[in-house]
């Protein structure tokens, strides 16, 4: 016969740990600084994928990411003891800030560690929010343990960016408010640095609602929650990637991975390509700036309906959290270079060209007026020339491999260099240099109309009369795009250059003698 639990023995078991902390985030007192943000629909996703797509906007907290809510909720703990003391903290910049409002709104004294390569951006805004700023280490480790070290030596208390129960609760309190906004969605994406927002939205959703799948999405040059969940306890990384400094975090929290073992449903890694492409598919969405940590759980959350098969009868519902908008504006120049590789709406490649008159307009006819994003190349022998190429594609990666083929097949000698990084790093910019031998060589800079055919175009003019012997060009999106073109022009050759430049059209100016052409590009100069 089966026995019959009393009402003590009830009480005495242990509640689940999901229960725990849905306690604790209905307890927290987030709301004396952090507001309910909006959980917004990104309709161009939507329609690309078929599927409801959401964005949680976590960038509109007044210190623009999710972090203020477990920074106050651990803060608004402390006892008067602890609040006179004051609070020390490590962060690359979200949870500083939240830190540094939460205890300035409290009037406790407040001094955050920070790396040295945190972008000046969030220094600047904690200095505003009246924390103490003390730079130092290289990533988020080496500033934790310093952080760390004052909290001893000063009696300051020592507020984890992660690593705690209350703020693990704080930052639970985003998924009691998407809970409530839509009650249907199906699966959340949390972007994961050190785990306090996933084990705190995954605790929230499996005690209310446990079908509703949680996905951790990191950098796979920083996939901290991964490695623990392959090796089955937190494990150390030998280093991580900075790109996404927001997540650049080498171990899991202890208790968030206590959390995330039982409750995060899978993990998904990404590039910084794919990273930069989410960043793009905020703004288009949402006018929105992502900061790449904050576009990160969107990133994942492409990469999984990319591949998802919809075997249910109604559409998905998915969402993401836009984590933080802290980005410094100069690492927009990198996010606009990748975006359109982390869509496979580009390609790099290297091809070998015949180095002889009529190869480059060749080359272009084949790509059948596919518009060119980028076009590097220096002389550098009377055989063959290295070209370093972008292509513009709409159809992927089976597009790609059909130009591949295609020119394969005309006896051109094709490299993809789409996911070598040291290509799409610096080798892109270093294409050049001396020419081996003396040319009788004049440079130009051009304005071309950024619209397919404008290459084509230009070479056709030429008509294969001229040897280009130097050519840079790259497309930004502009209305036009600067090229620099060096040509073999004999002396009696000039007047009919001078026509070609005159039929072509195109606004150009000769820099023969520039300083940086003659220093660093003439052969003259070696």
């Amino acid at each position: 016969m089966q026995s019959v639990a009393t009402a003590t023995q009830l009480e005495l078991s242990p509640m689940p740990l999901a229960q725990q902390y849905l306690q604790k985030i209905l307890l927290s007192s987030v709301y004396d600084v952090a507001k309910v943000t909006p959980l917004s629909s990104m309709k161009k996703l939507s329609t690309r994928f078929g599927c409801d797509v959401y964005l949680k906007r976590e960038d509109m907290q007044p210190v623009h990411s999710f972090k203020l809510r477990g920074a106050y909720n651990r803060i608004a703990q402390l006892t008067a003891e602890q609040a006179a003391c004051g609070v020390v903290c490590a962060s690359a910049g979200n949870h500083a800030q939240g830190v540094a409002m939460s205890a300035a709104s409290i009037g406790i004294n407040a001094v955050i560690v920070m790396p040295t390569t945190t972008p000046d951006i969030k220094i600047d805004a904690v200095k505003r929010l009246g924390g103490t700023v003390v730079l130092h280490g290289q990533a988020f480790d080496q500033a934790n343990d310093y952080a760390k070290a004052l909290s001893e030596t000063e009696g300051r208390v020592y507020i984890a960016p992660f690593d705690d129960e209350a703020v693990i609760a704080g930052q639970g309190t985003v998924a009691q408010e998407m809970l409530q906004q839509q009650r249907d969605i199906d699966v959340v994406f949390v972007p994961v640095g050190g785990g306090g927002l996933i084990a705190g939205i995954a605790a929230y959703y499996k005690a209310v609602m446990p079908r509703v799948k949680i996905i951790g999405v990191e950098p796979e040059d920083a996939a901290c929650l991964k490695a623990a969940m392959d090796a089955g306890e937190p494990v150390t990384l030998s280093q991580v990637g900075l790109f996404a400094d927001g997540v650049a975090v080498k171990r899991i929290g202890e208790e968030p991975f206590r959390v995330a073992k039982d409750y995060v449903d899978d993990v998904i890694t990404v590039t910084s390509d794919e990273i930069c492409a989410a960043v793009k598919d905020i703004f288009e969405d949402t006018r929105a700036i992502a900061e790449p940590a904050g576009a990160l759980s969107t990133a994942g959350m492409k990469k999984y309906l990319q591949h998802l098969v919809n075997e249910a009868d109604k559409p998905l519902k998915v969402a993401s959290i836009l984590s933080g908008a802290n980005v410094n504006f100069h690492s927009l120049r990198y996010v606009s270079e990748r975006c359109e590789l982390g869509e496979q709406k580009e390609a790099v490649l290297a091809v070998k060209v015949p180095e002889k008159p009529g190869s480059f307009l060749r080359f272009c006819e084949l790509l059948d007026k596919r518009a060119m994003t980028e076009f590097n190349y220096r002389f550098s022998s009377r055989d063959m020339a290295v070209v370093f190429a972008g292509i513009r594609l709409s159809g992927g990666q089976a597009e790609l491999t059909d130009i591949i083929a295609k020119l394969t097949l005309e006896g051109f000698d094709v490299q993809d260099l789409s996911n070598d990084e040291t290509a799409k790093l610096h080798v892109r910019y270093m294409v050049g240099g001396h020419p081996p031998e003396p040319l009788e060589e004049r440079l130009f800079s051009f304005e071309f109309p950024e619209h397919p055919g404008a290459l084509l175009k230009f070479l056709t003019t030429l008509q294969s009369k001229w040897n280009i012997s130097l050519f840079h060009y790259r497309n930004h999106g502009a209305a036009y795009g600067r090229v620099l073109a060096g040509f073999e022009v004999p002396a009696s050759d000039d007047l009919a250059f001078a026509r070609f430049l005159t039929d072509l059209g195109f606004v150009y100016q000769e820099e023969t003698q520039s300083l940086a052409y003659q220093l660093f590009l003439n052969s003259k100069s070696k």
